[in-house]
């Protein structure tokens, strides 16, 4: 029977920066009163999006920029202090990189528009 190598000696694993942003975008989805833009291009509709992130920082020390659209009315500040909140918990979770710093911008109020025809 082999004896296992110490813990310093198996290895070490390395998480690619696109899936913090991933781990990162799908947390900040969750949070109630966010919610998806539409994308245009040139005037074309090209769908909706979620929030949108960057990542940066050294060794396990993570800074994220996100880009977020909330329901319109909203208590912003309530918002986005739950954002920052549940996107550190759920990255240093999974993870285990420890989040430096979150910058939040709010790029667009939607209102919850009724359908016309029911």
């Amino acid at each position: 029977m082999t004896v296992p190598a110490e813990p310093e000696d198996r290895g070490t694993l390395t998480i690619a920066p696109s899936v913090v942003r991933k781990i990162a975008q799908h947390a900040a989805d969750q949070v109630d009163g966010t919610t998806r833009a539409e994308r245009r291009i040139a005037g074309l509709g090209l769908g909706t999006h979620g929030a949108s992130a960057k990542v940066g920082g050294e060794g396990n020390d993570v800074d994220l920029l996100l880009d977020v659209a909330l329901h319109y009315p909203a208590p912003v500040r309530r918002i986005v202090g739950d954002l920052r909140a549940r996107v550190t918990e759920e990255v240093e979770r999974i993870t285990s990189y420890q989040v430096r710093d979150i910058s939040v911008t709010v790029s667009a109020l939607l209102p919850d528009i009724a359908p016309r025809v029911r």
